[in-house]
């Protein structure tokens, strides 16, 4: 192995995990009650928040107004993020992950289970990497005292 294979080798290992602590840092602003301005600040300007169910905003000042509203609907939340798969290309990478997540709905302050999936692309903006496109893939919403398997209300994937 030659230095240029190492040091190419070292800088995709430092942008998988600049991606997964970003990650990190969307699933801590959602969790200190939906933070619109730190998360509006980890896309780019021209990103995409594609959450199915729950909407699509284009562009960041579209994300941060979504999320301004969001804790009046969840008021509580707790993201575990988990299996990530991430491929960097350069400037450009991918990411694939699996989302397991309690909260409470506002409306009957309902008690809820969810998973979903994560389909992201990132791109580095001045040495930073922010979200370029993130896609949310619903596997189900359904109230704790009845499970998924007995109703899983919002269900996409």
């Amino acid at each position: 192995m030659d230095l240029t294979d190492l040091e190419r080798r070292i800088r995709a290992l430092e942008d998988i995990e600049a991606i997964k602590q970003l990650k990190y840092r969307y699933a801590d602003a959602c969790d200190r009650g939906y933070d619109a301005d730190t998360l509006a600040d980890l896309f780019t300007e021209d990103a995409i928040w594609d959450g199915g169910v729950f909407g699509r905003y284009d562009g960041q000042e579209a994300i941060r107004n979504y999320f301004r509203g969001v804790s009046s609907d969840i008021v509580f939340a707790m993201h575990y993020m988990m299996n990530p798969i991430i491929e960097v290309d350069g400037d450009q990478a991918r990411g694939a992950w699996y989302l397991f997540q309690t909260c409470t709905f506002a409306e009957g302050n309902t008690p809820i289970l969810g998973a979903a999936k994560y389909a992201e692309r990132y791109q580095r903006v001045h040495g930073t990497w922010k979200f370029r496109h993130l896609q949310l893939i619903s596997i189900f919403w359904t109230p704790y005292e009845e499970g998924w398997v007995k109703c899983p209300f919002i269900q996409d994937g």
